[in-house]
């Protein structure tokens, strides 16, 4: 996998895709994008549609975070098997929001959300296994 594609694009490819999730998820709770899409189109009303995307914004930061700790644009050196604990409990997420998505009643959720998942999830893995 190494051959495949350096740690470094890695890295910087996810960090571009989470803070593009991070700024869908914003739109969302701004109403400037539809929310019938996310969350499988099982969202039942406004209250859980802001619980749940506050609670996607927050998770996103912390995956942008754990990404820059372990690329080593945050916190150089410092935190590494944090960083690299933290990168599997991602890809394992990744794998688990992959299924998710296949089971989706959203048409367009499992259009678009389940290969981007799988490229997440290939790109966690690639950090994951970096020293």
């Amino acid at each position: 996998m190494k051959r495949i594609i350096s740690s470094r694009l890695a890295g910087n490819l996810l960090l571009l895709l989470n803070a593009g999730m991070l700024l869908v998820h914003v739109l969302i709770l701004l109403k400037v994008i539809p929310s019938h899409f996310i969350w499988g189109g099982r969202i039942n009303g406004e209250s859980e549609l802001v619980a749940l995307e506050s609670l996607s914004v927050v998770i996103q930061i912390v995956f942008i975070a754990l990404i820059a700790l372990k690329t080593g644009y945050l916190l150089p050196g410092r935190f590494k098997r944090t960083a690299r604990i933290g990168m599997w409990l991602l890809f394992g997420f990744m794998i688990l929001n992959t299924a998710g998505n296949l089971a989706s009643i959203s048409g367009t959720e499992k259009l678009f959300m389940t290969p981007l998942t799988v490229v997440l999830a290939f790109l966690s893995l690639r950090l994951a296994i970096e020293k």
